[in-house]
């Protein structure tokens, strides 16, 4: 299968920016800014299967970026100025976004530099991910493994990167999964230049001197490449079912307080979590990587964007972890190196309190159940008036800095487990 695939990559690269068939022609993104008493406004609208709310927070004074489809505009800014919260128009044509997005891509496609691994001034098509790896593996045999930790729903390689400079599977493991929700197209990118540090930058080579690294690009490559070719602003994956709706949200499917809080029984919603907990082969293939390593994860990251935020557990209640202290401390410790190298004030704790209400997630499970202490959400930063992510041209701004925060993370591990 992936012979066949790769020889028809710079086929698919080209034909990239003509592919998307679903349209946001007319769709307006708004910023709110609202007050302590305007949050349950805001809330009401979350309820909407139509409306989208990019960033969640329900923390007074912090921005929400919203997009809201043509037939609602005019309801919705009623409902604004009715109550009164603070707004600007960000974009008021998520299309014309989208088709610029799109000729980058096509830019980019032609002028790459055929002699050269990887990229980051554009966002990578799966099978040019699963290509890097194997390139990795290819030249750096004594340090780097890719495994496939089993196939998604479509039938793609769930492909792991195990980066080790020895230590016969006794050191401790950090563990990184990006791409659960297929539109965060940033998440997979910061992944790949965190494995690229890792691997080819000879500087960082003390990272692994006691602590190997097991990195999951794209957990949800179905929903991912269906974002290119399909609906840009899909976040599910692609399973199907009897209803007629395709896709469960990843990170509302693991088994702890699956499908209590913040998240829907509707097949059709953005948060379903599926018929029965696991019921995504995604998913159930991490909790087998993970149970299978459970003895030497000390710390898991999973990326996603809107943000910036930098969360802990946990998502299904407002009560924090006993040792939460731990976590805010590590937290802001990563914040503050990654804001030194330039990056943006990451807003920090758990992810009820700073964002949402949540069960069924990731970290949650990976603390609460397979018990790794250190878990973590990284929401990167999202695109604001340039779309839903930050523009091509902008990754390398975005996850240059935000490596500074994955050494505290690789540090902490080395120090406190090496």
């Amino acid at each position: 299968m992936r012979a066949s695939a790769l020889c028809l990559l710079p086929l698919l690269a080209l034909l990239a920016p003509a592919l998307a068939a679903v349209s946001y022609r007319g769709h307006e993104v708004y910023r709110l800014v609202p007050t302590e008493e305007q949050l349950p406004v805001l809330a009401e609208w979350r309820q909407r299967a139509d409306i989208d709310f990019w960033s969640q927070v329900h923390l007074a004074g912090h921005p929400v970026d919203v997009r809201v489809p043509p037939h609602l505009q005019r309801e919705f800014r009623e409902h604004l100025y009715r109550h009164r919260v603070e707004h600007q128009l960000l974009i008021n044509d998520l299309e014309q976004v989208f088709e610029m997005e799109r000729q980058w891509a096509q830019t980019r496609a032609v002028s790459r530099n055929p002699e050269s691994r990887i990229s980051f001034t554009e966002y990578l098509r799966y099978d040019e991910i699963l290509q890097y790896l194997l390139d990795l593996a290819s030249n750096y045999s004594d340090t780097v493994t890719v495994e496939s930790i089993g196939n998604s729903y479509a039938g793609r390689d769930l492909d792991i990167i195990k980066i080790s400079s020895g230590g016969d599977d006794t050191r401790p493991v950090i563990l990184i999964d990006a791409g659960i929700h297929a539109r965060e197209w940033i998440a997979p990118a910061a992944a790949l230049y965190v494995i690229n540090q890792l691997v080819e930058n000879p500087a960082e080579s003390a990272l692994t001197d006691n602590v190997d690294w097991h990195i999951v690009p794209v957990l949800n490559p179905d929903g991912y490449e269906y974002t290119f070719k399909e609906d840009r602003m899909w976040r599910k994956t692609r399973s199907t079912e009897i209803t007629g709706c395709v896709g469960v949200d990843g990170n509302r499917n693991f088994n702890f307080h699956w499908n209590e809080t913040g998240s829907s029984n509707d097949p059709c919603s953005d948060t379903y979590a599926g018929p029965m907990d696991f019921s995504e082969v995604e998913t159930s293939y991490l909790r087998n990587h993970i149970n299978r390593n459970i003895d030497r994860i000390k710390l898991y990251l999973t990326f996603h964007s809107y943000g910036p935020y930098m969360l802990y557990p946990w998502g299904y209640t407002s009560e924090l972890p006993d040792d939460w202290e731990t976590l805010d401390a590590l937290g802001q410790e990563a914040i503050e190196a990654q804001q030194a190298a330039g990056g943006p004030n990451y807003t920090i704790g758990s992810i009820y309190n700073v964002m949402y209400a949540a069960s069924g997630v990731s970290n949650d499970w990976v603390k609460g159940v397979a018990g790794v202490n250190l878990s973590f959400t990284l929401e990167l930063p999202g695109g604001g008036d340039t779309g839903f992510d930050p523009p091509a041209s902008d990754i390398l701004s975005i996850v240059t800095p935000f490596f500074e925060a994955i050494r505290v993370f690789g540090q902490y591990v080395a120090d406190n487990y090496g």
